[in-house]
């Protein structure tokens, strides 16, 4: 271990691959923090200019990118409430709120610091525990996916901070939305309404967009006269965390950070679902689960732990089975493609030098990214003492432009703007954003998964209960929602006694 990590040293701290690395960072840095052009877009625009690098370097500066965009794309979801990325709309539930009260810089320097440390902790789980990692990714089948998103999804509808059954319609309702498009399966058009650009589905980076960026900017619309979103007064001295903010976030980034890499392992779960299921996790293990959504710390620093250490795990696959999480990690494994390097179980004893150099430039362009960031939270947050009639255009146009990028098409503009008033709607009478837009990310997947595990199991509904890993996920599921029903009929008489006093 030593030895290769010396090995590591040595090939990343080289003068052309330290500069790949840092052109990496600084370029998907920049790109993270315009909403809607996340690390596929950049990944793709950069990769013609790779063929003619050296292999290890081509990888260091694409790496670099790929987190560099999740490092940024957190600045955006706090101070302005748009997520470039599913991974980082769960950030806007609190991190959002937090801004509102003047502490955004601290909101955004926890989420640099919890990305960092989730990065350290996924690193770990990667030099030691590879091996393993991969045997346990073996296990999972399409039923043991399938029973792990109904348990995600279940996580979904606790994200509500009123009616769980209001998580549970939200969750139904990005169901729905998912499901708009083409059937994998039998290439029938669903819920389309003969409309050919719907053919391919709703785009993820529209739904995320209207439910938050172009929702809050609706709900706030009255106050276009009201001066800005925090006083030019309490945008001085707010850069730093207290040590209640500190102490609060040390748990969750730790529990967020183990998640993150779990996770990030599995095709398919990646960092969206990690960053949901750490949330969930804080608000059911806080002592004071009704701050969250109005502002609570960890509900920022374990979602964003989740998300960084899921993306080094999700180079395992990649990297040592061949197996792409996502669409990201196939370009990965594409570029190695292109340059002879077939990923694979014998990846790190045939090629040490790229596999351990790409391990010590995910420390040392995490500390490149820490080093760039934290003198400009100051200047991000200042951006909150703009007016209210100066903030909206730029975030609408930020809005119109990250969505038409994703597909250059007008179209996606429109569906945004239909979205972000049906998110209005719904946001009005008491439903999350955050439950539907998961439901939307893991219905697919989840309906693939439930085909698959059928078709293996030749119809026979018991696989996902005779199977250890998927029956002891639904047997979790179960619990919860029992455990949920036993306390909501605890709080039932002690309300009514409440309202009717003269009845006891």
């Amino acid at each position: 271990m030593l030895d290769n990590l010396i090995l590591g040293l040595q090939t990343a701290f080289s003068l052309a691959n330290l500069g790949y690395a840092f052109f990496g960072v600084l370029l998907g840095n920049l790109i993270g923090v315009l909403p809607g052009i996340g690390a596929l877009a950049a990944i793709s625009m950069l990769l013609p200019v790779t063929y003619g690098l050296d292999p290890t370097g081509a990888l260091l500066m694409l790496a670099g990118l790929y987190y560099g965009t999740g490092f940024g794309g957190a600045t955006t979801s706090i101070l302005l409430n748009l997520p470039g990325t599913a991974a980082h709309a769960v950030v806007c539930v609190d991190g959002h709120p937090l801004a509102r009260q003047g502490r955004g810089g601290a909101a955004v320097f926890m989420a640099m610091l919890a990305s960092f440390l989730g990065v350290c902790v996924g690193i770990l789980m990667m030099m030691f525990f590879s091996p393993m990692l991969v045997d346990m990714a073996f296990l999972f089948g399409p039923a043991e996916y399938f029973a792990l998103m109904a348990m995600g999804l279940l996580a979904a509808s606790t994200l509500t901070s009123g009616s769980p059954l209001k998580g549970v319609a939200s969750v139904v309702l990005g169901l729905i939305l998912g499901a708009v498009g083409t059937d994998v399966n039998s290439g029938v058009a669903r819920f389309a309404m003969g409309v050919p650009e719907l053919m391919d589905g709703i785009a993820l980076v529209a739904l995320a967009m209207a439910l938050f960026g172009v929702t809050d900017v609706l709900a706030n619309a009255g106050q276009l006269g009201q001066g800005a979103i925090i006083g030019k007064s309490a945008v001085k001295g707010l850069v730093r965390p207290g040590k209640g903010d500190v102490r609060q976030s040390a748990g969750a980034i730790g529990r967020g950070s183990i998640i993150g890499s779990l996770l990030g392992i599995l095709p398919g779960a990646g960092g969206t679902m990690a960053s949901f299921m750490s949330y969930a996790m804080e608000k059911k293990v806080s002592r004071t689960p009704e701050r969250f959504g109005r502002g609570a710390m960890e509900g920022v620093s374990g979602p964003e732990a989740a998300n960084s250490s899921a993306q080094i795990t999700s180079f395992i696959p990649t990297l040592t089975l061949g197996i792409p999480g996502d669409a990201v990690m196939a370009l990965m494994l594409g570029a190695l493609m292109i340059h002879n390097i077939t990923p694979g179980p014998q990846l790190m004893v045939e090629h040490p030098a790229m596999f351990w150099g790409l391990l010590v430039s995910f420390w040392l362009g995490n500390v490149m990214l820490m080093v760039l960031n934290i003198p400009l939270i100051g200047v991000w947050v200042k951006m909150l003492s703009v007016s209210y009639r100066m903030i909206f255009p730029v975030v609408l146009f930020l809005i119109a432009v990250g969505v038409y990028s994703t597909n250059n098409n007008l179209f996606d503009v429109g569906v945004v703007l239909v979205l972000g008033v049906l998110g209005y709607l719904v946001a009005q009478l008491g439903f999350q954003p955050a439950p539907m837009l998961l439901g939307f990310v893991l219905g697919p997947m989840m309906e693939e998964n439930f085909r698959r595990a059928l078709l293996l199991a030749r119809g026979d509904m018991s696989t996902f209960v005779t199977r250890p890993i998927s029956g002891s996920f639904f047997a979790v599921t179960l619990l919860v929602i029992g455990y949920v029903a036993y306390k909501r009929l605890r709080k039932r008489p002690a309300v009514m006694l409440q309202e009717n006093p003269s009845s006891a």
